[in-house]
Protein backbone atom coordinates (compact mmCIF):
# COMPACT_ATOMS: atom_id res chain seq x y z
CA UNK A 1 0.00 0.00 0.00
CA UNK A 2 1.13 3.54 -0.65
CA UNK A 3 2.01 5.62 2.40
CA UNK A 4 0.03 8.74 3.33
CA UNK A 5 1.15 11.29 5.91
CA UNK A 6 -0.59 14.36 7.27
CA UNK A 7 -0.78 16.37 10.46
CA UNK A 8 -2.71 19.14 12.19
CA UNK A 9 -1.30 21.70 14.61
CA UNK A 10 -2.68 21.76 18.17
CA UNK A 11 -3.06 25.53 18.15
CA UNK A 12 -6.69 26.56 18.52
CA UNK A 13 -9.78 24.37 18.34
CA UNK A 14 -10.37 22.41 15.14
CA UNK A 15 -13.08 23.68 12.82
CA UNK A 16 -15.69 22.26 10.49
CA UNK A 17 -13.25 23.14 7.72
CA UNK A 18 -10.59 20.89 9.26
CA UNK A 19 -13.16 18.10 9.55
CA UNK A 20 -14.64 18.29 6.06
CA UNK A 21 -11.49 19.36 4.26
CA UNK A 22 -9.01 17.04 5.95
CA UNK A 23 -10.09 14.59 8.65
CA UNK A 24 -12.95 13.00 6.70
CA UNK A 25 -10.48 12.27 3.93
CA UNK A 26 -8.08 10.74 6.48
CA UNK A 27 -10.84 8.31 7.46
CA UNK A 28 -11.32 7.24 3.84
CA UNK A 29 -7.59 6.94 3.12
CA UNK A 30 -6.95 4.59 6.06
CA UNK A 31 -8.94 1.89 4.25
CA UNK A 32 -6.67 1.80 1.20
CA UNK A 33 -3.30 3.22 2.32
CA UNK A 34 -0.72 2.91 5.09
CA UNK A 35 -1.48 6.10 7.02
CA UNK A 36 0.49 8.24 9.45
CA UNK A 37 -1.56 10.99 11.15
CA UNK A 38 0.22 13.35 13.52
CA UNK A 39 -0.55 16.08 15.97
CA UNK A 40 2.29 18.41 14.95
CA UNK A 41 3.13 19.98 18.29
CA UNK A 42 6.70 20.85 17.28
CA UNK A 43 5.29 23.07 14.53
CA UNK A 44 2.93 24.72 16.99
CA UNK A 45 5.80 26.20 19.04
CA UNK A 46 7.12 28.24 16.11
CA UNK A 47 4.91 30.89 17.72
CA UNK A 48 4.51 31.31 21.51
CA UNK A 49 2.18 28.79 23.18
CA UNK A 50 0.86 28.57 26.71
CA UNK A 51 2.22 25.22 28.04
CA UNK A 52 -1.08 24.12 29.59
CA UNK A 53 -2.98 25.03 26.42
CA UNK A 54 -0.48 23.17 24.25
CA UNK A 55 -0.91 19.98 26.28
CA UNK A 56 -4.69 20.29 26.29
CA UNK A 57 -4.97 20.98 22.57
CA UNK A 58 -2.57 18.16 21.67
CA UNK A 59 -4.76 15.70 23.53
CA UNK A 60 -7.91 17.28 22.11
CA UNK A 61 -6.79 17.07 18.48
CA UNK A 62 -5.75 13.44 18.90
CA UNK A 63 -9.12 12.61 20.50
CA UNK A 64 -10.95 14.36 17.65
CA UNK A 65 -9.03 12.24 15.14
CA UNK A 66 -10.37 9.10 16.82
CA UNK A 67 -13.86 10.52 17.36
CA UNK A 68 -14.05 11.38 13.66
CA UNK A 69 -13.42 7.78 12.67
CA UNK A 70 -9.66 7.30 12.41
CA UNK A 71 -9.03 3.75 13.63
CA UNK A 72 -5.74 3.26 15.55
CA UNK A 73 -5.69 -0.36 14.38
CA UNK A 74 -5.62 0.82 10.76
CA UNK A 75 -3.64 4.09 10.97
CA UNK A 76 -0.84 5.32 13.21
CA UNK A 77 -1.93 8.30 15.33
CA UNK A 78 0.82 9.99 17.31
CA UNK A 79 2.28 13.25 18.58
CA UNK A 80 5.15 14.56 16.48
CA UNK A 81 7.30 15.29 19.54
CA UNK A 82 6.98 11.67 20.71
CA UNK A 83 9.14 10.58 17.75
CA UNK A 84 12.49 12.43 18.11
CA UNK A 85 13.59 11.28 14.64
CA UNK A 86 11.41 14.04 13.16
CA UNK A 87 13.48 16.77 14.81
CA UNK A 88 16.80 15.09 14.00
CA UNK A 89 15.99 14.64 10.33
CA UNK A 90 14.58 18.17 10.32
CA UNK A 91 18.00 19.53 11.30
CA UNK A 92 19.78 17.40 8.69
CA UNK A 93 17.43 18.69 5.98
CA UNK A 94 17.82 22.28 7.21
CA UNK A 95 21.49 22.04 6.23
CA UNK A 96 20.39 21.20 2.68
CA UNK A 97 17.90 24.09 2.51
CA UNK A 98 18.80 27.45 0.99
CA UNK A 99 17.93 30.76 2.67
CA UNK A 100 16.23 31.97 -0.49
CA UNK A 101 13.89 28.99 -0.53
CA UNK A 102 12.73 29.76 3.00
CA UNK A 103 12.41 33.49 2.34
CA UNK A 104 9.98 32.77 -0.50
CA UNK A 105 7.55 30.84 1.72
CA UNK A 106 4.30 32.81 1.71
CA UNK A 107 3.22 31.45 5.10
CA UNK A 108 6.39 32.87 6.67
CA UNK A 109 5.70 36.23 5.05
CA UNK A 110 2.10 36.21 6.29
CA UNK A 111 2.91 35.17 9.87
CA UNK A 112 5.86 37.53 10.23
CA UNK A 113 4.23 40.59 8.65
CA UNK A 114 4.17 43.61 10.95
CA UNK A 115 6.20 41.94 13.72
CA UNK A 116 9.33 43.54 15.17
CA UNK A 117 11.05 40.18 15.60
CA UNK A 118 10.37 36.65 14.39
CA UNK A 119 11.68 33.40 15.84
CA UNK A 120 14.11 31.38 13.75
CA UNK A 121 11.84 28.34 14.16
CA UNK A 122 9.11 30.01 12.11
CA UNK A 123 11.64 30.62 9.35
CA UNK A 124 13.10 27.10 9.15
CA UNK A 125 10.06 24.98 10.00
CA UNK A 126 9.38 24.03 6.34
CA UNK A 127 12.50 21.85 6.62
CA UNK A 128 10.95 20.12 9.64
CA UNK A 129 7.74 19.67 7.65
CA UNK A 130 9.81 18.05 4.93
CA UNK A 131 11.31 15.73 7.54
CA UNK A 132 7.84 14.75 8.75
CA UNK A 133 7.07 13.50 5.26
CA UNK A 134 10.42 12.04 4.25
CA UNK A 135 11.13 10.21 7.51
CA UNK A 136 8.43 7.71 6.45
CA UNK A 137 9.10 8.00 2.70
CA UNK A 138 5.45 8.97 2.26
CA UNK A 139 4.03 8.67 -1.25
CA UNK A 140 1.06 11.01 -0.80
CA UNK A 141 0.47 14.10 1.34
CA UNK A 142 -3.05 15.55 1.66
CA UNK A 143 -2.54 19.30 1.32
CA UNK A 144 -4.63 22.40 0.89
CA UNK A 145 -3.70 25.18 -1.50
CA UNK A 146 -1.87 26.99 1.31
CA UNK A 147 0.53 24.05 1.81
CA UNK A 148 1.42 23.31 -1.81
CA UNK A 149 4.52 25.49 -1.60
CA UNK A 150 5.84 23.56 1.40
CA UNK A 151 5.31 20.25 -0.37
CA UNK A 152 7.23 21.58 -3.37
CA UNK A 153 10.15 22.35 -1.05
CA UNK A 154 9.90 18.81 0.33
CA UNK A 155 10.09 17.42 -3.18
CA UNK A 156 13.09 19.63 -3.95
CA UNK A 157 14.90 18.50 -0.79
CA UNK A 158 14.23 14.84 -1.52
CA UNK A 159 15.61 15.22 -5.03
CA UNK A 160 18.59 17.24 -3.77
CA UNK A 161 19.47 14.58 -1.21
CA UNK A 162 19.08 11.81 -3.78
CA UNK A 163 21.31 13.68 -6.22
CA UNK A 164 24.08 14.20 -3.66
CA UNK A 165 23.95 10.96 -1.73
CA UNK A 166 22.26 8.43 -3.99
CA UNK A 167 18.60 7.56 -4.48
CA UNK A 168 16.90 7.05 -1.14
CA UNK A 169 13.91 9.32 -0.55
CA UNK A 170 10.54 8.86 -2.22
CA UNK A 171 9.54 12.12 -3.90
CA UNK A 172 6.03 12.69 -2.49
CA UNK A 173 2.98 13.73 -4.47
CA UNK A 174 0.13 15.97 -3.28
CA UNK A 175 -3.25 14.44 -2.57
CA UNK A 176 -5.95 17.09 -3.10
CA UNK A 177 -9.54 15.84 -2.86
CA UNK A 178 -11.93 17.33 -5.39
CA UNK A 179 -14.77 17.86 -2.91
CA UNK A 180 -14.62 19.64 0.41
CA UNK A 181 -10.95 20.57 0.21
CA UNK A 182 -11.53 24.20 1.12
CA UNK A 183 -14.34 25.45 3.38
CA UNK A 184 -14.36 29.22 3.62
CA UNK A 185 -14.88 31.61 6.52
CA UNK A 186 -18.44 32.49 7.60
CA UNK A 187 -17.59 36.19 7.63
CA UNK A 188 -15.54 36.37 4.42
CA UNK A 189 -15.79 33.72 1.71
CA UNK A 190 -12.50 34.90 0.18
CA UNK A 191 -10.64 33.44 3.18
CA UNK A 192 -10.30 29.85 4.34
CA UNK A 193 -12.14 28.88 7.51
CA UNK A 194 -9.35 28.96 10.08
CA UNK A 195 -8.97 28.06 13.74
CA UNK A 196 -6.56 31.01 14.10
CA UNK A 197 -9.02 33.68 12.92
CA UNK A 198 -9.51 36.14 15.83
CA UNK A 199 -13.20 36.56 14.93
CA UNK A 200 -14.92 33.74 16.81
CA UNK A 201 -17.93 33.94 14.51
CA UNK A 202 -15.87 33.18 11.41
CA UNK A 203 -15.56 29.46 12.07
CA UNK A 204 -17.68 26.61 13.36
CA UNK A 205 -15.58 24.73 15.91
CA UNK A 206 -16.04 20.97 16.10
CA UNK A 207 -16.84 21.22 19.80
CA UNK A 208 -19.22 24.19 19.56
CA UNK A 209 -22.53 23.51 21.37
CA UNK A 210 -25.64 23.38 19.11
CA UNK A 211 -26.88 26.82 20.13
CA UNK A 212 -23.51 28.38 19.35
CA UNK A 213 -23.55 26.74 15.90
CA UNK A 214 -27.04 28.06 15.23
CA UNK A 215 -26.02 31.57 16.29
CA UNK A 216 -22.90 31.60 14.12
CA UNK A 217 -24.76 30.42 11.03
CA UNK A 218 -27.60 32.88 11.57
CA UNK A 219 -25.01 35.67 11.55
CA UNK A 220 -22.99 34.32 8.60
CA UNK A 221 -22.37 36.83 5.84
CA UNK A 222 -24.59 36.55 2.76
CA UNK A 223 -24.48 38.22 -0.63
CA UNK A 224 -26.80 40.97 -1.82
CA UNK A 225 -30.03 39.78 -3.34
CA UNK A 226 -32.22 36.92 -2.17
CA UNK A 227 -31.52 34.08 -4.59
CA UNK A 228 -30.07 30.88 -3.15
CA UNK A 229 -27.90 29.83 -6.06
CA UNK A 230 -24.41 28.33 -6.35
CA UNK A 231 -22.23 30.83 -8.21
CA UNK A 232 -18.72 31.35 -6.82
CA UNK A 233 -18.08 34.47 -8.89
CA UNK A 234 -21.32 36.33 -8.21
CA UNK A 235 -22.47 34.84 -4.89
CA UNK A 236 -19.37 33.56 -3.03
CA UNK A 237 -20.87 33.81 0.47
CA UNK A 238 -24.04 31.87 -0.32
CA UNK A 239 -22.05 29.40 -2.42
CA UNK A 240 -19.85 28.67 0.61
CA UNK A 241 -22.89 28.08 2.81
CA UNK A 242 -24.38 25.83 0.13
CA UNK A 243 -21.17 23.79 0.02
CA UNK A 244 -21.33 23.29 3.77
CA UNK A 245 -25.03 22.37 3.48
CA UNK A 246 -24.28 19.81 0.75
CA UNK A 247 -21.37 18.23 2.62
CA UNK A 248 -23.32 17.97 5.90
CA UNK A 249 -26.66 16.85 4.46
CA UNK A 250 -25.64 14.71 1.50
CA UNK A 251 -27.86 16.76 -0.83
CA UNK A 252 -26.47 17.95 -4.15
CA UNK A 253 -26.10 21.66 -4.87
CA UNK A 254 -28.83 21.33 -7.50
CA UNK A 255 -31.21 19.78 -4.96
CA UNK A 256 -30.50 22.60 -2.51
CA UNK A 257 -31.17 25.24 -5.17
CA UNK A 258 -34.47 23.56 -6.05
CA UNK A 259 -35.53 23.23 -2.41
CA UNK A 260 -35.08 26.93 -1.67
CA UNK A 261 -36.16 28.39 -5.00
CA UNK A 262 -38.05 31.61 -4.37
CA UNK A 263 -37.21 31.61 -0.64
CA UNK A 264 -35.10 34.02 1.40
CA UNK A 265 -31.94 33.32 3.35
CA UNK A 266 -33.58 32.90 6.79
CA UNK A 267 -35.11 29.46 6.26
CA UNK A 268 -32.05 28.24 4.39
CA UNK A 269 -29.71 29.25 7.24
CA UNK A 270 -31.99 27.69 9.85
CA UNK A 271 -32.02 24.34 8.03
CA UNK A 272 -28.27 24.56 7.42
CA UNK A 273 -27.63 24.98 11.13
CA UNK A 274 -29.63 21.84 11.94
CA UNK A 275 -27.70 19.81 9.37
CA UNK A 276 -24.38 20.98 10.87
CA UNK A 277 -25.58 20.19 14.40
CA UNK A 278 -26.66 16.71 13.29
CA UNK A 279 -23.33 16.16 11.52
CA UNK A 280 -21.26 17.05 14.60
CA UNK A 281 -23.42 15.53 17.35
CA UNK A 282 -22.09 11.92 17.08
CA UNK A 283 -18.51 13.19 16.82
CA UNK A 284 -18.92 15.29 19.96
CA UNK A 285 -20.45 12.37 21.86
CA UNK A 286 -17.59 10.07 20.89
CA UNK A 287 -15.04 12.76 21.72
CA UNK A 288 -16.40 13.19 25.24
CA UNK A 289 -16.28 9.43 25.78
CA UNK A 290 -12.64 9.27 24.68
CA UNK A 291 -11.56 12.20 26.83
CA UNK A 292 -13.30 10.89 29.94
CA UNK A 293 -11.84 7.39 29.50
CA UNK A 294 -8.24 8.58 29.19
CA UNK A 295 -7.55 6.07 26.40
CA UNK A 296 -6.06 8.71 24.12
CA UNK A 297 -2.74 8.54 26.01
CA UNK A 298 -2.37 4.83 25.27
CA UNK A 299 -3.34 5.41 21.62
CA UNK A 300 -0.64 8.08 21.23
CA UNK A 301 1.95 5.91 22.99
CA UNK A 302 1.18 2.93 20.77
CA UNK A 303 1.17 5.10 17.66
CA UNK A 304 4.61 6.51 18.44
CA UNK A 305 5.95 3.00 19.08
CA UNK A 306 4.52 1.80 15.77
CA UNK A 307 6.25 4.47 13.70
CA UNK A 308 9.51 4.96 15.60
CA UNK A 309 11.23 1.94 14.10
CA UNK A 310 10.61 3.27 10.57
CA UNK A 311 11.63 6.82 11.47
CA UNK A 312 14.75 5.79 13.36
CA UNK A 313 15.93 3.57 10.50
CA UNK A 314 15.48 6.47 8.06
CA UNK A 315 17.63 8.75 10.20
CA UNK A 316 20.32 6.07 10.52
CA UNK A 317 20.36 5.56 6.75
CA UNK A 318 20.49 9.31 6.05
CA UNK A 319 23.31 9.93 8.50
CA UNK A 320 25.33 7.06 7.10
CA UNK A 321 24.91 8.37 3.56
CA UNK A 322 25.88 11.88 4.65
CA UNK A 323 29.12 10.59 6.19
CA UNK A 324 28.47 10.57 9.92
CA UNK A 325 30.52 8.19 12.04
CA UNK A 326 27.95 5.62 13.10
CA UNK A 327 28.11 3.87 16.51
CA UNK A 328 29.22 0.22 16.45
Amino acid sequence: MKKVLSGIQPSGQLTLGNYIGAIQNFVKLQETHECFFMVVDLHAITVPQDPADLREQTESVAALFIAAGIDPSKASVFAQSHVPAHAELGWLLTTLTNMGELERMTQFKDKSEGKDSVGAGLFVYPALMAADILVYNADLVPVGDDQKQHLELTRDLAQRFNSRYGDYFTVPEPYIPKVGARIMSLDDASKKMSKSNPNAGSAIKLLDPPDVIRKKISRATTDSGREIKYNLAEKPEVSNLMSIYSLCSGMSLEEIEAKYEGQMYGGFKKDLAEHVVAKLEPLQTKYNEIRSSGTIHEILKQGAENVSEIANQTVRDVKERMGFLMPR
